[in-house]
């Protein structure tokens, strides 16, 4: 009888301890690692967000290497000031300065502002040489800048076209990354694939750019 209880026990703690039952803490586990990617990629990617109309928020998307070395001979020789619509942590407006453009950048993500400033700060790189503005570009007037870099979504393309037009001098150039823009003809390009850049002089996109002057500015 001993043993027979003895037996019982046995069996009932090899069950506790190797049972066949899936494991609940992996499913706990997973998702709160997603829920804190998730928290992180919001804050870092959208703070500001609601400032901007839904049909037009943009994620942060860095311009990689290959990008930024595409825009920069778009960019070779050229004079005047320089702005990057969406500059995130400064990358394209720090490659300007290397041509000796006076740049500034758009963003309103606080974090990736600020770290911006921090480079900046870091690499000697004075405010009369670049500097970072915490503002919705839509609501700016544009017309000072004659180089203007742009990564956005295709959702914003035809949108920023009408704006640009309107607003732009006849001798500015506008370069985008990855997403060209739907009506506008391009002067030239660089590179290929999810690498290619295309520019676009205003002063060709004369003819083109009168159907968009006759509308209404965009809000």
């Amino acid at each position: 009888m001993e043993d027979s209880i003895e037996t019982i026990l046995q069996n009932k703690t090899t069950k506790f301890l190797y049972s066949d039952k899936p494991s609940s803490w992996l499913p706990c586990l997973a998702s709160g690692i997603t829920a804190s990617i998730y928290a992180f990629w919001a804050v870092f990617v959208f703070p500001g967000i609601r400032k901007v109309p839904v049909s037009l928020r943009v994620p942060y998307l860095p311009s990689c290497k290959p990008q930024t070395a595409n825009i920069l001979k778009l960019l070779n020789g050229r004079e005047g000031k320089f702005v990057d619509l969406g500059s995130g942590d400064g990358r394209l407006v720090f490659s300007a300065v290397s041509l000796g453009l006076q740049c500034t950048g758009y963003e309103l993500n606080p974090i990736l502002i600020n770290w911006a400033k921090t480079l900046a700060w870091w690499r000697g790189i004075s405010p009369n040489q670049a500097t970072f503005l915490k503002q919705n570009f839509w609501e700016v007037d544009l017309s000072q800048y004659k180089n203007v870099t742009v990564f956005l979504a295709p959702n914003a393309m035809e949108t920023l076209e009408k704006k640009l037009s309107a607003e732009l001098p006849d001798d500015a150039r506008v370069i985008v990354c990855r997403f060209p823009f739907p009506h506008w003809p391009h002067t030239c390009t660089e590179g290929a694939s999810l690498d290619q850049v295309w520019a676009y002089d205003v002063m060709r996109l004369k003819g083109s750019l009168l159907h968009y002057r006759k509308q209404q500015p965009c809000t």
